[in-house]
């Protein structure tokens, strides 16, 4: 059965015709009545009836979604697809502009959603509530009936007489972990002893003491115990001198107890990880980006604990190689959601539209309170949502220019982590060639929106859309040729991009190839056959590991990007003479390093003090062995083999023959 669009324009508040959707995106649009959630509640009935429902069904009305979910369950029917075309686009100054918008809007609504991979979490109720006695055995008491409650105060604190749940004293020394999971280490930890007359009374300190926990409800009102405690699952902080604030906590803390479905955000390639080789550091942008400590290097790659990762994306977009790539959604399902968008938006006849980025709580809040009490979206502007928006890259934003968006503005909220976003902003604009295309929008209320949005300066598209293919490197120069086709050098970039080239001084190298043999890329590589060096831009990641490892300290990195062919294929960027043996002349080394030795060895070390010795300097591997096989004092020389011994040496010493 094919799809049909229930259309609703809201008591007759904006402009919207059936016709022009139909035709764009080849869904069969019913008419437009005006409303379907109050007096036409029967029509609607209807229509889900005629539709069977489910995917074939769609309502264009999100802000009512529960009630067309309730009155499908009552038919029998699946849920429909609700999507919002009035608060994105039709409440608009430029409402009669906004059908292209609506098309594109609806094309991205009918795209399957990837399937979020997604782990199980169990949490038994075992809570550890930190705080000063009177507020957390208050806090405990409202929690026993619902969770497995210990008290820790702090050393020195009086000892409580409610026995409802395990008190203890001590200090936390170490937290790790998230719901479910927390390693808990204390120091002078005391343990009640219940016995006796009178005060109840603490026992001996000890040092060191383990445990572990599900949840930890914080009320201490000093700095929280783990990184970004706010993205730590499990991890409930409040200040004690709000009660709000801890009635908040404990409500909270009272239903994390079953088991959790938790996305699993990050994929990890460790092949593909730059972090470090041969006990050599070299990148560690997701190391210092991870807002929660999430990341932690495990050998020559980092791993990702599932458990306290919160999902930012910010060690996505900046990780170089792509062995941390987003996985909720994929980053192939966001560049072909964003390819949809552009063409559904010019095959309805729009041109040089703008991409705008926002999450779904406060973007999405901010957008519907702008439409209904403001001017509403320009009807060149296309929303696409997103649960975060920390992890839209440089990568994602080229893409979007690209694929044919005159520009991209990304609204951040407050508790948006920026960690990546201004350095990946940066570096985007650096490849594109364009002022202004590109913008980070932090409004404090839906005026504040519009007015930046309305105000903006005109762009243009791109001359030649391209289909964003790949992966994160390879959208990016096909996004970089597009953008600035007429480009004859390179592209310099900010300090520590993962694009450039590398430097070499010629007057310091060996040829060593020590840079060569740990590149964890293959961006650097040597000849078999010659003494050089070789280099291809494309595959270089600005690791810097090369530069760490040389020991002439003869390689720079130059922050750069190269649009040419040339950037595809090995460059050499150092070659030399080979040294031709002295004995059979067959080259080998590298002339100038064998003359290096023979100046500081010959003559002056005890191995080398014979003008013989020192010969060997200049010799072949082979050539090498069988002269010091042959001098007086050969280092390989042995005794006399013994001779063979027959049974007639054997029976000569017999006494019987």
């Amino acid at each position: 059965m094919s799809k049909t669009l229930i259309l609703c324009n809201c008591s007759n508040s904006f402009a919207l015709e059936g016709a022009p959707l139909s035709a764009s995106t080849g869904v069969t649009c019913s008419k437009v009545h005006s409303g379907l959630c109050t007096t036409q509640a029967p029509q609607a009935a209807e229509l889900l009836q005629a539709t069977g429902g489910g995917e074939n069904a769609i309502v264009a009305c999100q802000q009512e979604q529960d009630f067309f979910v309730e009155l499908a369950d009552d038919l029998g029917l699946e849920p429909p697809l609700c999507v919002d075309l009035r608060d994105r686009a039709g409440w608009s100054d430029q409402t009669d502009q906004t059908m292209p918008k609506m098309a594109a809007l609806l094309a991205d609504a009918l795209r399957p959603s990837p399937e979020t991979k997604t782990y199980d979490i169990t949490s038994e109720g075992q809570c550890l509530i930190l705080g000063a006695p009177d507020v957390a055995m208050a806090a405990a008491r409202q929690l026993t009936e619902f969770l497995s409650v210990t008290v820790l105060v702090p050393s020195g604190s009086d000892t409580p007489l409610d026995r409802s749940c395990d008190v203890i004293a001590g200090r936390i020394k170490r937290v790790s972990g998230a719901l479910g999971q927390f390693e808990v280490r204390i120091d002078a930890l005391q343990q009640l002893e219940p016995g006796g007359r009178g005060a109840l009374k603490f026992g001996e300190a000890r040092d060191g003491a383990q445990t572990t926990c599900d949840i930890i409800l914080d009320l201490r009102g000093e700095p929280a115990l783990v990184p970004a405690p706010e993205k730590r699952e499990g991890y409930l902080s409040a200040d004690p001198n709000s009660l709000p604030a801890v009635h908040a906590a404990i409500l909270e803390a009272s239903h994390l107890v079953g088991t959790f479905e938790k996305p699993l955000y990050l994929a990890l390639e460790p092949n593909l990880c730059a972090h470090s080789r041969a006990e050599q550091t070299a990148c560690t942008k997701c190391l210092d980006a991870c807002p929660t400590s999430a990341i932690h290097p495990a050998g020559d790659h980092v791993d990702i604990d599932p458990n306290i990762c919160a999902g930012c994306g910010a060690c996505a977009a900046l990780c170089p190689s792509g062995a941390i790539t987003y996985d909720d959604p994929p980053t192939s399902a966001l560049f072909a959601r964003i390819n949809a968008l552009a063409e559904a938006y010019r095959s309805a006849g729009g041109s040089a539209p703008r991409l705008l980025v926002h999450d779904r709580s406060f973007g999405a809040e901010m957008i519907a309170l702008a439409a209904r009490f403001d001017r509403g979206l320009p009807a060149d502007v296309i929303p696409m949502d997103l649960e975060r928006v920390s992890g839209f890259g440089h990568a994602e934003m080229l893409a979007s220019l690209a694929s044919g968006f005159a520009s991209v503005d990304i609204l951040a909220s407050p508790t948006t982590d920026r960690s990546a976003l201004g350095t990946e902003l940066s570096l985007a604009q650096a490849l594109c060639g364009k002022s202004g295309v590109l913008r980070l929008l932090e409004p404090q209320e839906p005026t504040a929106l519009c007015d930046m949005l309305y105000s903006a300066s005109p762009a243009m598209e791109v001359e030649t859309p391209i289909l964003p293919l790949g992966n994160r490197r390879q959208v990016t120069r096909l996004a970089a040729k597009a953008l600035q086709p007429a480009l004859d050098a390179p592209i310099t970039l900010p300090e520590h991009a993962p694009y450039g080239a590398v430097l070499v001084d010629k007057g310091a190298c060996t040829l060593c190839l020590s840079c060569a043999s740990l590149c964890p890329a293959g961006a650097l590589g040597d000849n078999p056959d010659k003494p050089q060096l070789r280099f291809q831009e494309d595959a270089c990641l600005q690791c810097g590991l090369c530069a760490n490892v040389c020991p002439e300290n003869a390689i720079f990195l130059v922050p750069q990007f190269d649009t040419s062919d040339a950037a595809l294929t090995q460059q050499v960027v150092h070659e030399e003479e080979p040294f031709e043996c002295v004995e059979c002349g067959t080259p080998f080394g590298v002339k100038s390093t064998i003359e290096r030795i023979m100046d500081k060895l010959a003559g002056k070390h005890a191995m080398f003090a014979t003008s013989d010795a020192a010969r060997m300097i200049q010799m072949c591997d082979d050539c090498r062995v069988n002269a010091q096989f042959h001098q007086p004092s050969n280092p390989f020389a042995a005794s006399d083999r013994p001779r063979v011994r027959t049974s007639e040496d054997y029976f000569s010493k017999r006494r019987d023959h």
